[in-house]
Parts: C-alpha cells; structure tokens; sequence
C-alpha cells in the first residue's frame, strides 16, 4: 500500500518527532535508509498515520501524546557542560533528542534555548538572527578605551561587522574584570571572536538574555523550564521569521 498523496511530508514528520532534522531525514532518504509500508521512500514520499514507517529496518513509531509535549525549553548552561550531557538531564516526555538554538560555545554558558521539533527549532534559529542578545563577559585585567572602541565597532572580519549596541564595563577587580555585552543577533561563538580579536583573554561568556527573553534569576545552573506560550509568540514573532 502506497502513502497517501494527502499526508505530511516525511522528512518533517521525522522533525517533529525528534528523530532528526529535516536535513538529516533527508539523507536518510536519499540513502535508502527510510521505507514507507516497504517501500522505499522518495524526497516528496507524504505519510499518513496508517503508514507503516520503518529506518534500517526498524519500526518507527509514533508517540500517542496524552500530556502536551514541551515544545521548547529555557535551560540555565553551566560553563563547559557538553550539550549531551545537558540533555541527559531533560524529561523524556519532552521528546528523545533536543536540537539546541544557537547554542553557546562549550566553555560558555547561560541561557540556552532546546526543542524536541526540529521544525521548531528552525524557526527559531531564523528568528533570534535579529534579536538583541546580553552577553556577561568575564576578561583579564581592565580594557583601554581603544579595546572597548574597537569591540563596539563590531568589526569581525574586513567584510563581516556584527551589530553592537552597548559594551560597559560591569564590575570586578584584581585580574578578573566583567564586561557587559548587547548586541544584535550574533552567536556566541561570532561575540568569543570579536572579543579576542581585541587580544583581549576571554576567560567565561554567560548569555543572559535572548529578546524579551530573560535568564530567570531563580533559575539555578543545570535546571530548566518550560518556556510559556506567549514567551514563544515574542520570539518567534521576530521580524523576518515565519508567523
């Protein structure tokens, strides 16, 4: 029996599922991997819930949801927690694999955003490209006035300039001093870059916000919530993202 013309795309089925993105689903098609109802599937193949879905030969199935699932998750990332150790610790109801948006570099930490749908996940990866960002940056010793002029230029390459809105001094003392960072749309690992474009030592970059987005405060390193509805319309009602 063949997959009816009327259902959902294969590739965006496995997204939602959280077993890949639609990009590795299709690989996984054009690889041979995937079958619907024992045939192979084609990029195009549409499934319904009668069809039987199988990758390598194993059966996929479907989850029943009988308690809504946790479309995106704020987590508080400690400096240096691998990705997959962060996702260990998230509930399984939540979905079986967590594609991080616009995660932080692995010796950096904050605010991290995960989801379950790689659908999801893709639409907020488009939508917090024109959010402002606060960064917390921790630096040895105190910046000159030419270090901090050149980090707000935003110059990251000769042809690459991020959008930088505020650099300010933000406490400390001895060696360690803290920086306090807003800019616009930029991952962390472009704000580590044009940091230590500077020579300026990078010792620990925290996000704190994402949009209207705050870290909680209550939020303590290596717990997570569930991220509200409306938090979600606000960022996924970013300009230039999918309504």
């Amino acid at each position: 029996m063949a997959a009816e013309a009327g259902g959902e795309r294969l590739q965006k089925l496995l997204a939602q599922l959280g077993l890949a993105s639609r990009r590795e689903a299709e690989a996984w098609i054009r690889a041979g991997r995937l079958r619907v109802n024992g045939q192979p599937a084609v990029l195009g193949t549409r499934v319904t819930p009668q069809d039987q879905l199988r990758l390598d030969g194993r059966l996929i199935r479907r989850r029943v949801a009988r308690t809504p699932q946790i479309p995106v998750i704020v987590y508080h990332r400690s400096p240096g927690e691998p990705l997959a150790q962060l996702t260990a610790r998230l509930p399984r109801r939540a979905g079986r694999r967590f594609v991080s948006v616009s995660p932080m570099p692995i010796g950096d930490g904050g605010l991290e955003l995960l989801s379950a749908d790689g659908a999801l996940a893709a639409r907020l990866q488009r939508a917090v490209r024109s959010l402002e960002m606060e960064f917390h940056l921790r630096v040895r010793g105190e910046l000159s006035a030419a270090q901090q002029a050149a980090i707000l230029g935003g110059e990251l390459e000769r042809t690459v300039r991020l959008t930088v809105l505020e650099f300010e001094p933000g406490g400390g003392e001895g060696s360690n001093r803290w920086y306090r960072l807003l800019v616009r749309g930029a991952s962390g690992s472009e704000v580590r870059r044009l940091i230590e474009r500077q020579a300026v030592t990078l010792g620990r970059m925290l996000r704190t916000r994402l949009g209207t987005l705050q870290l909680p405060p209550t939020l303590a390193r290596g717990h997570w919530r569930e991220l509200q509805p409306q938090e979600l319309s606000e960022l996924l009602g970013s300009p230039g993202t999918d309504p």
